[in-house]
């Protein structure tokens, strides 16, 4: 695995999506920026997804958006692996019309799941928005097995406040957060309730306007990265440091060299992976191309 070390010893390995044809055997790395296909050698499609692991399993789950899908609907897929390398397809967890009305061109992107310790459920958050992205609520869909079918319950603007790109985060303690894009105000990490039905409580406001949170506990700090707005189009993303969640953060810092503009990507999620002598940390992020997002 091809790695760089970033934020003060941080070692990251970048996991940047991008496409071409596909091919199937067993692979034994991650190649950043080339393409990652699936075991049946198709390009796997997760965008601004979220991992989880149950056990031994990975279970990757993002916006499905191969060619030829019904307009109609959104989907979200589910791949699992057991070495973050070699993922097999599970389906489509959602195939969801409307849920609130939202009219042509409704959205649904950047699907977290959760697992529910004591309620044994799935739980999903999204962010729902019209086409306008004037809503900018999350929803919520559940089931009972990590490959669904998650079956939509309900959307809200998080403890009132508006909601568009968002990001999960989990403790080292098992504690559940949700991070959230609030275009007036900045990005918040909230408390997830103790069934992940609601957002319960703020634990900071970090006044920087930024998209494509993710957050990772390492070392003794935790580390929050996001990107700029400026849309689909990649720009350098950045990170701060913070002894608790809540703050006070650190000045925001580049994670890679900004001529690179993140080699591309934007920050989707940051995964630990603590082994027997060493931990990790992946940086993931995407590789956007809005006129063929299925690249």
């Amino acid at each position: 695995m091809r790695t760089v070390i970033f934020l003060k010893k941080l070692l990251m390995a970048i996991c940047l999506f991008t496409s071409a044809t596909g091919f199937s055997q067993k692979q034994k790395v991650i190649k950043p920026g080339e393409v990652w296909p699936d075991n049946d050698g198709n390009h796997i499609q997760a965008h601004g997804g979220g991992i989880i692991k149950l056990d031994r399993t990975y279970y990757w789950y993002g916006e499905e958006r191969k060619q030829g899908l019904d307009t109609a609907y959104r989907y979200v897929s589910c791949y699992s692996s057991t070495d973050l390398t070699n993922w097999a397809f599970k389906g489509d967890v959602v195939k969801m019309k409307d849920p609130e009305k939202l009219g042509k061109g409704w959205i649904l992107e950047r699907p977290k799941v959760y697992y529910n310790e004591k309620t044994k459920k799935f739980v999903m958050y999204f962010h729902l928005d019209d086409k306008s992205y004037k809503l900018a609520r999350v929803g919520i869909a559940v089931s009972d097995k990590p490959d669904g079918e998650f079956k939509f319950v309900k959307s809200f603007r998080p403890l009132g406040h508006e909601s568009r790109d968002i990001g999960q985060f989990i403790d080292d303690d098992g504690t559940a957060y949700l991070v959230f894009e609030d275009r007036p105000n900045g990005f918040r990490i909230a408390l997830l309730s103790s069934d992940y039905m609601n957002v319960e409580k703020e634990m900071c406001l970090i006044p920087n306007h930024m998209e494509g949170g993710a957050i990772v506990h390492f070392n003794g700090l935790y580390y929050a990265i996001g990107s700029a707005l400026t849309g689909w189009n990649a720009n350098p993303n950045k990170y701060a440091t913070a002894r608790y969640l809540e703050g006070p953060w650190s000045e925001f810092h580049d994670i890679a060299p900004p001529a690179t503009k993140t080699y591309g990507a934007q920050s989707t999620m940051l995964i630990k992976v603590v082994g027997k002598k060493s931990t990790t940390v992946l940086f993931m992020g995407d590789i956007w191309k809005p006129k063929t997002q299925w690249d």
